[in-house]
């Protein structure tokens, strides 16, 4: 069914369906005394990780292992990347090494394309410049299903810095093959062109977008992908493009609160939003593990 997994844009609804209900199968194996599995013994599964990362590489390997591969992980700082030997060279020898699958993240867009293209392994994009974080999309999709019920029907606003943010592209990308009404909030400067392709409505007022989303998924402002400030101040920019505690106040009942992380606390979200009833951003954590075992079995250990 996949070969690689470098892009949202490319999968088919019922492929999205079938990796999350694989995803859902898998959950069961966290909450094991033993949390493993034989399903993957035997393979290899490299992590190569240009920039810094948390919850992805974590999790990346924290599946491998549940399903018993073997992880290796590399990071450019300490490797040959460092003298100079280019993306092509690395991955290559490191496929020549036996490797069954390569996790890739990288600071420029297309990069895990590029290696694709070289490789006889399958890769997985695990984030490429501003372009896409496929199986970020997945997870979220995976916990809105889970707390909702189904992603038909529900209004889902994406607020903050939609520019720089291959989290929002790769869940625009996705939300817009299932019947959801997709909102956008933030500021005209962080907001890309052509987005009315994908069925996105640009909204203006941020209270009135929240008091009716059923998800409203805040995005971390990327000041490290800013070559110059795109707003006055931080406090500025939490004063008007923050969730704060009237947000809160504002929100359905049972509507739920998403953030990719690492949160920005008391900027694009308050402190106490992050702790609320209404957030999931530790269930989002939690099915990544699940959602990237599916994934990696689906590359590397089954047929289908």
């Amino acid at each position: 069914m996949l070969n690689n997994l470098l892009s949202i844009k490319n999968l088919s609804r019922e492929i999205i369906e079938h990796i999350i209900e694989q995803a859902f199968s898998f959950k069961e194996i966290n909450t094991r005394a033993i949390k493993k599995v034989p399903t993957l013994r035997g393979k290899t599964v490299v992590t190569c990780f240009y920039e810094p990362s948390t919850r992805t590489r974590m999790s990346f390997e924290i599946a491998a292992k549940r399903l018993s591969a073997d992880t290796v992980n590399l990071s450019k700082s300490g490797s040959s990347v460092e003298k100079g030997e280019t993306l092509i060279d690395t991955v290559k020898n490191i496929e020549a090494m036996g490797l069954d699958l390569l996790i890739m993240r990288h600071p420029a867009s297309g990069a895990p394309f590029l290696a694709a293209e070289v490789l006889e392994c399958p890769v997985i994009n695990a984030g490429d410049g501003i372009n896409e974080h496929p199986t970020q999309a997945l997870l979220d999709a995976m916990t809105i299903k889970e707390k909702k019920g189904s992603l038909d029907g529900l209004n889902v606003l994406i607020a903050g810095d939609i520019l720089h943010s291959r989290v929002a592209r790769s869940n625009i990308y996705l939300l817009s093959k299932f019947n959801v009404n997709i909102n956008i909030y933030c500021p005209p400067m962080m907001c890309p062109r052509g987005l009315e392709q994908f069925k996105v409505s640009v909204v203006s007022d941020f209270y009135e977008a929240v008091k009716k989303a059923d998800v409203v998924m805040m995005l971390r402002v990327q000041m490290e992908r800013q070559r110059r400030s795109m707003f006055p101040s931080v406090r500025e920019y939490a004063r008007f493009f923050g969730f704060s505690y009237d947000m809160l106040n504002n929100m359905k009942r049972d509507a739920i609160l998403m953030h990719p992380g690492p949160i920005n606390r008391g900027v694009e979200l308050a402190h106490f939003a992050a702790e609320s009833g209404h957030s999931v951003i530790l269930e989002q954590v939690e099915n990544g593990v699940a959602l990237r075992m599916a994934v990696l079995y689906l590359l590397t250990g089954s047929n289908g």
